[in-house]
């Protein structure tokens, strides 16, 4: 298992080592003795899984109270997963990696607390799992215009083509009136 900090060191991009012959393929997905070497240390305490038609854009999403951080893969299409540093003590403040994970890359990314989320489903039919550090708390959950020209996420949508987004998610704050973390 190969552990890669991304542009924003804090974000990990992880790439498991596959092991395939004619039945399939069988790989680790978590092993808590090489990610806390890896300094992912942090207890999962939910899962998730989500189901998502092409152009479905989710985020950016994060709570300001009950943090979690996030080990995120894709069991079924390919998505464009992005983390955005909303720490204000932090100098990446404001910057955001994206990475594509995809059920033939089988690559994951770890999202730790203090960053917001999000993805775009690229594919026909996409299957996203993550691993949470802390428990779905609605009332602390917040989120972040998709795009802020401020952060300047480039996702990948085809020409002439709009995001599915949430209600939530078409109405969410600019990212200069989102509150943040210290």
């Amino acid at each position: 298992m190969e552990f890669e900090p991304t542009r924003l060191p804090e974000v990990v991009l992880i790439k498991p080592r596959v092991f395939g012959d004619a039945r399939g393929f069988f790989f680790e997905t978590w092993h808590q003795e090489r990610f806390a070497a890896a300094g992912i240390c942090l207890p999962f305490v939910q899962d998730n899984h989500c189901h998502s038609a092409p152009h479905t854009l989710r985020g950016l999403h994060f709570q300001i109270q009950r943090p979690q951080g996030k080990l995120v893969r894709v069991t079924r299409g390919e998505v464009f997963d992005v983390a955005v540093d909303i720490r204000r003590s932090s100098p990446r403040f404001g910057h955001w990696v994206g990475v594509v994970l995809s059920d033939t890359n089988h690559h994951m990314l770890w999202v730790p607390p203090g960053f917001a989320h999000g993805y775009l489903a690229l594919s026909e039919e996409n299957d996203f799992i993550y691993k949470c550090t802390d428990f779905y708390a609605p009332e602390h959950e917040r989120a972040i215009r998709w795009d802020d020209p401020q952060l300047g996420v480039q996702w990948p949508l085809p020409a002439g083509i709009a995001p599915i987004l949430s209600g939530k998610d078409a109405v969410a704050p600019l990212f200069k009136l989102a509150e943040t973390y210290l």
